[in-house]
């Protein structure tokens, strides 16, 4: 997500077929406060692992009673007992069917100049979109050459395809030639309402609504390039990047909490639900079932409901390809400061 704009819209898109799932509000939220006991294969996680993560971003929680755990949590405690003292399991459920799905960071290739391999430039701002104006649909900005020649490119890439999902995404890390590495973020937009590619496939009967990744997309597009120029120019939008040096490239990208996310203990949720910076037990069914302590440290516009998560795979091509595949069903209990929980029992039991 995740990412600044791309937390709010890439999981609208590709990397998780979010954009395909219905979400219906249920007016009744219930709350079921477990044991440690009740979690499946508590006792088998890297609990430190996850401890490491917490520390990132507890900090950030300004409720005095987290402040107060972030301060025995920077204590060195033991990781286990730490979450198993100050926390309680709760089951939050909405009423909607669970769901788990992932995103990941692009890596593209690309050069600072234009050259016969590197031809599709990343742009900065124009001023023309500053202040959130309404300009130019994508294939204007595309066909007319409009940027060109006025200093706004941050690089060149290879792969016009992976440049769209990388505007999608929101963020990526673009490698260049002598392996070093530069990270991308969203900037701004051209104002113009996002028109989902995959939707469009599926309505105009290519794929089953199931089918739909961003593989699948990728793949369609380049062997079908005319046709898969205009389905990409279907969607007006055309998203404009910041080169983001206040992280080291390989440090995880910025998640909701504007901290670096972790590669498979970071989470985006629905912060109506999850507190942000709260650790959460996933319990991922389907074919590659895991159990796993993660940080709710991201959010997204298609992570509605009280059991939907996105799961963060890391950075590249191997993490888009497990991303994309996963749409999984599963339980995700959050843990509450204890204190919080026999208030919330106190309550429930009124």
């Amino acid at each position: 997500m995740a990412f600044g704009f791309n937390r709010r819209l890439r999981s609208l898109i590709f990397a998780s077929t979010a954009f395909l799932l219905p979400h219906t509000v249920s007016a009744e939220v219930t709350h079921s406060i477990l044991s440690f006991e009740d979690l499946d294969r508590w006792e088998r996680d890297d609990h430190a692992d996850a401890l490491e993560v917490f520390r990132s971003t507890c900090q950030d929680i300004k409720e005095d009673d987290w402040q107060t755990l972030c301060g025995f949590a920077e204590g060195d405690p033991n990781p286990k007992e730490f979450f198993e003292l100050f926390f309680r399991p709760v089951l939050i459920e909405d009423g909607n069917d669970p769901l788990f799905t992932g995103y990941f960071e692009p890596e593209l290739s690309g050069s600072l100049t234009r050259t016969d391999r590197f031809q599709y430039p990343v742009y900065k701002v124009p001023r023309e979109v500053r202040g959130g104006a309404v300009w130019l649909d994508r294939r204007a900005i595309v066909e007319t050459g409009i940027l060109e020649e006025r200093g706004l490119e941050i690089a060149w890439v290879d792969d016009p395809v992976e440049l769209f999902f990388l505007q999608i995404q929101g963020s990526g890390r673009i490698r260049l030639p002598d392996g070093s590495m530069i990270r991308v973020g969203y900037g701004a937009a051209n104002g113009h309402e996002y028109r989902s590619i995959g939707v469009e496939l599926v309505r105009r009967g290519i794929y089953k609504s199931h089918q739909v990744s961003a593989q699948v997309i990728q793949n369609w597009v380049r062997r079908n390039p005319e046709q898969g120029r205009e389905l990409l120019f279907h969607n007006p939008s055309y998203v404009f990047f910041r080169e983001v040096s206040e992280i080291a490239p390989e440090k995880g990208p910025l998640g909701a909490m504007n901290r670096s996310v972790t590669a498979m203990r970071s989470v985006a949720i629905d912060p109506r639900f999850v507190p942000l910076g709260a650790p959460v037990w996933i319990e991922k069914d389907g074919q590659s079932p895991f159990r796993r302590l993660m940080i709710a440290q991201d959010t997204g516009s298609a992570i509605k409901g009280a059991q939907r998560a996105d799961i963060f795979f890391g950075t590249g091509k191997e993490a888009g390809r497990k991303a994309g595949r996963l749409r999984d069903p599963g339980r995700l209990i959050v843990l509450i400061p204890v204190d919080r929980a026999f208030a919330m029992q106190s309550d429930l039991e009124s």
